[in-house]
């Protein structure tokens, strides 16, 4: 499965802790592809 995280760009207290926890989870974990996008 494919996933992309979508935000909105504004400073959020803990987003990028969020972000990697989230990234970590779905490789290691499922063996999910996360992309990336802007």
């Amino acid at each position: 499965m494919r996933i992309g995280i979508l935000t909105a760009g504004g400073d959020c207290p803990g987003l990028n802790a969020v972000i990697r926890s989230v990234v970590h989870r779905a490789v290691v974990g499922h063996g999910d592809e996360v992309i990336g996008f802007e």
